[in-house]
């Protein structure tokens, strides 16, 4: 599978720093930010350290608020809590997975991002993020970099793509459990989505999805703990033929609790009727 080449990286050049750009060009509502370790990660008004959301206290309680409030602006009606638990957790899980997802599909990259080393910033779509070690492929330019990880071929490097989302979702999804009222595999199967469905979209607007899909299905081939499906994309045929490309989530959202007629496209609640419909519609 072709993938793009490797520029070679000058020793005071984040080994991210062309990945992270590329993001914020295709996607100007996130941008990330690179610290040192000689610099402390942003704080002030509406920063939020991952490592605050996964203890669960007044931080998580903060960051929810945003969540309830939009939601009764929006929907005209208070969310369940955990509903609004279930929105913040999408809405923090789905950026912080391309931290780690979109360096590895565009530079064979994979960098480790401890709930530590992560800061957000919801409102102006930042990511704070300070990477003091990662993995990549033995001819990599950057193999000889500090904090550098040779693994010895592809496979390697997905398992350090599944690992480094797993080792930062995890005390986070724990921080959010007690106000999700779901169990272990429904927490690891938004995880699952949020990784899936994130490079789906982004490998979309850089013009590559089909690589996207063929990148995620071999990420993900299947239920690979903690992770709690494949990506599962399947393809279905429209009104003239055409193919159209989908997958059956492994989570709700929960979005069917404000407006019971509206669900998610890849909804497993969505027949493959409507969604042929949906997806050919003229807008």
């Amino acid at each position: 599978m072709a993938v793009p080449t490797l520029a070679r990286v000058a020793p005071d050049v984040s080994p991210f720093q062309a990945a992270y750009a590329r993001l914020a060009e295709v996607f100007p509502s996130l941008g990330v930010t690179e610290t040192t370790a000689r610099e402390s990660l942003p704080e002030g008004p509406g920063w939020v350290r991952a490592s605050e959301l996964a203890a669960g206290g007044q931080a998580l309680e903060s960051f929810l608020a945003w969540d309830a409030e939009q939601i009764l602006r929006d929907y005209g009606r208070p969310g369940r809590p955990d509903v609004i638990a279930s929105f913040g957790l999408h809405r923090y899980a789905w950026p912080v997975c391309l931290l780690v997802t979109i360096p590895w599909f565009l530079q064979r990259r994979v960098p480790r991002v401890p709930v530590e080393a992560v800061a957000f910033q919801r409102s102006l779509g930042r990511l704070a993020v300070r990477v003091e070690e990662f993995a990549c492929l033995p001819d990599d330019p950057a193999a000889a970099a500090p904090g550098a990880r040779v693994v010895p071929d592809e496979e390697a490097l997905r398992a350090e793509v599944r690992g480094a989302v797993a080792d930062h979702l995890a005390p986070v999804l724990e921080g959010f459990r007690p106000r999700m009222r779901r169990g272990a595999r429904a927490l690891w199967g938004m995880a699952t989505d949020e990784v899936t469905e994130g490079l789906w979209y982004l490998g979309h607007l850089l013009g590559e999805e089909p690589r996207a899909m063929a990148e995620a299905e071999l990420l993900l081939p299947g239920s690979l703990k903690p992770f709690a499906q494949g990506a599962g994309f399947r393809r279905l045929t429209g009104p003239g033929g055409q193919e159209l490309t989908t997958r059956d989530r492994a989570s709700c959202c929960l979005f069917y609790t404000l407006r019971p007629q509206d669900t998610c496209v890849t909804c497993p609640r969505t027949c493959d009727a409507e969604r042929i419909e949906r997806m050919t519609a003229t807008p």
